[in-house]
């Protein structure tokens, strides 16, 4: 589940919030570390791993606002992961994340 990952469903939030700031996505990096940015929030994750699932608390801004919280990503059958998300003492969404094939060359 290392890598890149674009956010394309949500059951709490339209694609069109989904994407307000910038492309939704979710990295996963090897290092314990990683980034989610969805609406206008913009979060550093603390990683741990599983066999077949990560597991993250985070923490950054969401409107102007700290915000934290914690969640987990498993890998589904077809390829794409399934992200629980949940905001310290707020909401927990489901999202639904397929690899990024976006390109960024020039």
């Amino acid at each position: 589940m290392i890598g890149r990952w674009r956010i394309v469903e949500a059951d709490l939030w339209d694609r069109d919030y989904l994407n307000l700031c910038g492309p939704a996505t979710i990295t996963i990096g090897d290092d314990n570390n990683g980034e989610i940015a969805f609406g206008a929030l913009q979060a550093g994750l603390d990683v741990s791993y599983s066999p077949s699932m990560v597991f993250f608390t985070w923490d950054d801004c969401d409107e102007m606002d700290e915000v934290s919280g914690d969640g987990h990503a498993e890998l589904l059958d077809d390829g794409s992961i399934e992200i629980t998300f949940a905001y310290h003492n707020g909401d927990e969404a489901i999202l639904k994340a397929a690899p990024d094939t976006s390109s960024t060359a020039c």
